[in-house]
């Protein structure tokens, strides 16, 4: 594997591929009836996901990837590729229990910035998930048990989770709690460090409210304490505390429009962590149904997060080198996401039902990140701007 592979970026990526291919049966989820389903289901997705950086033209100082143009004209250059599938089964076993699994692999490839949105190099991995859960429906709720493991060639995750509902007796309100418990391995190819550990656990609370025949809300508050190896060892310049908590309140709603076969779909999301961080997140689609057998979802969502308090700042004076931290300073880091920014994602879903029960899907989305688009202030300067597109595609089969 070449230089520059990040275990702190392979998870991330890993969990946003992972959710962005399919919903996964855990600790997050939330229940929709008391009993098993009377059919089980397949379901198989594909990713195909490319970020890429804009870079200065061939008439930039300081080489192709400095991301400073004399000029002015600019060009783009591509950075992480990742080819994705995602199989999930479950089974109705009798009236009282069903079990789930899903098998996710992808394959990473491209270059990484040693720092800020500087010094791109190459990395190449693969990565191998399993998921796995067991679910007893009770007269008024469900108890959910899930385990799982992502391994790849320098960072093995392991987690366990358990998740409870409770049903009210009118069946309009849904209680939800859960806990999952994580630990990671750490063994980066560059031998910066060797047999490091991060265990985190995470808990959350949620209530979902059926208002009337056309509207749900919900509200869920999570929190997560970590502890362990939290830096980047394929940074320059990268240490961070070995500790991290980080709280996350989100509110949705969802509106029926009878009359025009749609559904609107918003959603709020609010984080704040102990390294400084807070960011908030907008989300909005529309599920418009065409006959019997087509919908149409385009997406907007909205972000923005102010920079880690560690967080080191380009220095234009001597840019593109990375600058140097404060001598007394314990931690610090020049990594791009932790920067102060904003983001734009555009998304379209489109889903057809061949039959009473196989369904295929197609979605398309484009991201782009620029810290001007921080929703209040400037953002972190001199970062070139980063964009993304995923094309994902989908068939489910009940039976």
């Amino acid at each position: 594997m070449a230089a520059t592979k990040t275990p702190v970026q392979s998870t991330e990526l890993g969990a946003a591929l992972l959710s962005a291919a399919m919903a996964l049966p855990c600790v997050m989820g939330v229940a929709h009836a008391e009993t098993a389903p009377e059919k089980g289901s397949l379901t198989f997705k594909y990713l195909n996901y490319q970020e890429r950086q804009q870079i200065a033209s061939e008439a930039s100082a300081g080489g192709s990837n400095s991301g400073y143009s004399k000029s002015g004209a600019s060009a783009f250059d591509d950075r992480i590729r990742v080819k994705a599938s995602a199989t999930n089964l479950m089974v109705p076993l009798n009236a009282e229990w069903s079990a789930s699994g899903t098998l996710i692999t992808d394959s990473i490839s491209g270059a990484s910035p040693a720092y800020h949105t500087q010094a791109l190099s190459g990395m190449k991995d693969f990565r191998r998930a399993v998921d796995t859960s067991l679910t007893r429906y009770l007269p008024n709720g469900t108890f959910t048990v899930g385990m799982s493991h992502s391994g790849e060639n320098d960072y093995v995750s392991r987690a366990v989770s358990v998740l409870a509902t409770q049903v009210s007796e009118d069946k309009n309100t849904t209680w939800t709690a859960g806990l999952g418990l994580n630990r990671d391995a750490i063994q980066p190819a560059n031998y910066i460090v060797a047999h490091e550990q991060k265990k985190g656990a995470d808990l959350l609370l949620g209530v979902t409210q059926v208002l009337s025949m056309d509207d749900i809300v919900q509200v869920n508050l999570g929190h997560y304490s970590g502890r362990g190896y939290f830096s980047d060892p394929y940074k320059i310049y990268d240490e961070r505390p070995r500790e991290r908590q980080h709280q996350t309140f989100q509110a949705r709603w969802n509106h029926h429009v009878s009359e025009w076969r749609g559904t609107s779909r918003l959603a709020y999301r609010y984080y704040t962590d102990t390294w400084g961080i807070r960011s908030h997140t907008l989300d909005a689609e529309w599920v418009q149904r065409f006959g019997s057998d087509w919908r149409v979802a385009p997406q907007l969502r909205l972000y923005s997060q102010n920079a880690a308090r560690f967080y080191v700042e380009v220095d234009p004076r001597i840019a593109p080198f990375p600058p140097s931290p404060l001598p007394n300073a314990v931690h610090f880091s020049e990594d791009q996401r932790l920067s102060a920014f904003g983001a734009i994602t555009m998304g379209l879903k489109l889903t057809r039902q061949l039959s009473l029960d196989t369904a295929v899907d197609v979605k398309v989305e484009q991201y782009g990140q620029k810290a001007v688009w921080k929703f209040t202030g400037s953002g972190s300067q001199g970062l070139a701007p980063f964009y993304a597109r995923s094309i994902q595609v989908g068939i489910t089969h009940t039976f």
